[in-house]
């Protein structure tokens, strides 16, 4: 499902990154592979949780010390606010972190991270972030049931189950966002994918229609 999309963002990532090498192992969790002599994917930028006044984990956060072999993408299921502002992407941060932690029962966020329909991308669950630029070790999460010791989760806000199109910004931020994960983490791009792959769920919609050209322009940027 082609779109024609703005490149403007894309493309300075891109111009910063350069293009990377060596593919991942798929399915399996193991040590990062990075090496000095790779073009490095830069980091898109990212809202920590202090940044948006995250509620303190109700329990313990688990590190993994290895590195996730997938990510997965979905879909938060919110409104499909034209509110495309950075406070709107720190609200719905904390409507989805609530949501988690009261209606749930869980310690915290389940997602690791999260992309506005702004294309604002915020840290979900507690030391999501930190991990991430550490590259060795990730956070275990709490949103794909099976799955959430070996894949790192990415949510889109919105709800996309009934055919509505992510804006460009969204989309432009998330294949940013998987890009560099799947540098830090050596990640294959092919072994991105939607919740609905591991469960019986509409998540994450019409991205999971996209996860073809998610994969190819995310291979465009690691190589």
């Amino acid at each position: 499902m082609a779109r024609d999309l703005s490149l403007g963002r894309r493309t300075f990532f891109a111009a910063a990154a350069g293009v990377t090498a060596a593919a991942a192992v798929p399915g399996v969790a193991r040590a990062a592979g990075r090496s000095s002599s790779r073009p490095r994917v830069a980091e898109p930028p990212i809202d920590a949780t202090d940044a948006w006044a995250a509620r303190p984990p109700s329990g313990e956060i688990s590190t993994l010390n290895y590195t996730p072999s997938m990510i997965i993408v979905h879909h938060t299921v919110s409104e499909n606010s034209n509110d495309f502002s950075r406070a709107q992407a720190h609200a719905h941060s904390k409507w989805v972190q609530d949501l988690h932690m009261d209606g749930n029962g869980w310690v915290d966020t389940g997602y690791n991270f999260l992309v506005s329909r702004g294309g604002f991308i915020t840290e979900g669950r507690h030391r999501s972030l930190a991990t991430l630029r550490g590259g060795s070790s990730f956070v275990f999460g709490a949103h794909t049931s099976g799955q959430n010791d070996v894949g790192i989760g990415i949510a889109n806000e919105g709800a996309y189950h009934d055919g509505a199109t992510p804006p460009a910004a969204q989309w432009d931020a998330l294949v940013q966002l998987c890009a560099h994960a799947a540098w830090q983490y050596t990640i294959d791009p092919q072994e991105i994918y939607g919740h609905m792959d591991f469960g019986d769920t509409l998540c994450p919609g019409v991205f999971h229609e996209m996860l073809p050209q998610l994969r190819d322009e995310v291979a465009a940027l690691v190589g």
